[in-house]
């Protein structure tokens, strides 16, 4: 079993899954956003290819930790997904991911231009690592 990491935006969503041990989060691929029925569906491909037996979606609250437009809209798709997909989905607070993602870029050198493209599929891998990390805590 494998835990799949979605970084969702308006237009794309970061896509990453642990390895089988649920130790590691490894980069997957950048989704570009279709309708819901066809984010839904490759979702479902995913799933099956890799053996996903849970998600992970990072909610982004705001500063103060209140539930703001953009994490209502995940919170939404969460549900979407809850109802169409028979495996737990998870919220987890991703408010500094896509700073850590810059900072990780900027320590290895890498230019805005080159990192744009990576930069969401690197914030759903933060956002998993940190869930995997909590969860082998427990």
């Amino acid at each position: 079993m494998r835990i799949l990491g979605l970084d969702v935006g308006d237009k794309k969503i970061g896509v990453s899954l642990s390895d089988p041990t649920l130790l590691i989060a490894q980069g997957l691929k950048l989704y570009r956003r279709a309708s819901l029925e066809e984010d839904l569906e490759e979702f479902k491909r995913i799933i099956k290819e890799y053996e996903v037996g849970e998600i992970v979606i990072g909610l982004p609250r705001d500063l103060s930790g209140k539930i703001g437009t953009r994490a209502q809209s995940v919170m939404d798709l969460a549900d979407k997904i809850r109802e169409s997909i028979d495996i737990p989905v998870n919220l987890w607070d991703e408010r500094f991911s896509t700073n850590e993602a810059h900072r990780i870029f900027d320590m290895a050198d890498v230019r805005h231009k080159k990192r744009k493209p990576y930069l969401d599929i690197m914030a759903s891998q933060i956002i998993l690592q940190g869930y995997l990390d909590a969860r082998s805590t427990r």
